[in-house]
């Protein structure tokens, strides 16, 4: 048995959401109007993500090392922010709450391909940030995952399984080790 036969892989129809002319004039406004954009210029990346389909709140403050797959899969609360060469890889919709925190080089991934399948089928899973959660830096986030609000997931930990709220979370894989805040 072959492991993969990457000749029988098919894209599912409408699985990026928009028309490739689409992905690929936001791929190129990404990379020169967006990634080229002076750090302070926050409401111009806004704007541009919205105008691409993306739900952006208030004050949402977004570097412009950013990477985002498909902007049109993206929903931002308000007061939020997501730091320098964060990778949004959004074959699926990524939802970051209000206030909530997504650090420096973090990648959110919400695809990827079945193992078992021959023609390597892709598919996509959400991937929902709470209100008030902190991905902390270099943290890897697994297709399918919820970080509860307020969570806290330690640096360069791996999530593969939902974290819950109000908890530090910190390994590979991440487990809850203690509440955040002490009452």
């Amino acid at each position: 048995m072959k492991y993969q036969k990457l000749d029988k892989f098919n894209m599912p129809e409408g699985f990026r959401g928009r028309g490739v002319i689409t992905v690929q004039i936001w791929w190129i406004v990404q990379s020169t109007l967006f990634a080229g954009s002076p750090q302070f210029a926050y409401k111009w990346r806004n704007l541009l993500l919205r105008l691409f389909g993306a739900k952006i709140g208030e004050n949402v403050i977004i570097r412009p090392s950013v990477k985002i797959t498909y902007p049109w899969k993206l929903t931002i609360g308000d007061n939020a922010w997501v730091g320098d060469n964060v990778d949004l890889y959004t074959l699926g919709e990524i939802s970051i709450g209000k206030n909530a925190v997504v650090s420096q080089r973090a990648y959110l991934c919400t695809g990827s391909h079945k193992h078992t399948a021959e023609a390597f089928d892709i598919y996509a899973k959400p991937i929902i940030i709470e209100d008030e959660a902190w991905v902390a830096t270099d943290v890897f986030i697994a297709p399918g995952i919820t970080i509860g609000k307020g969570a806290v997931i330690g640096a360069r930990s791996s999530v593969f399984k939902d974290m819950p709220a109000g908890m530090i979370c910190i390994g590979n894989p991440a487990k809850p080790v203690k509440k955040r805040l002490e009452v």
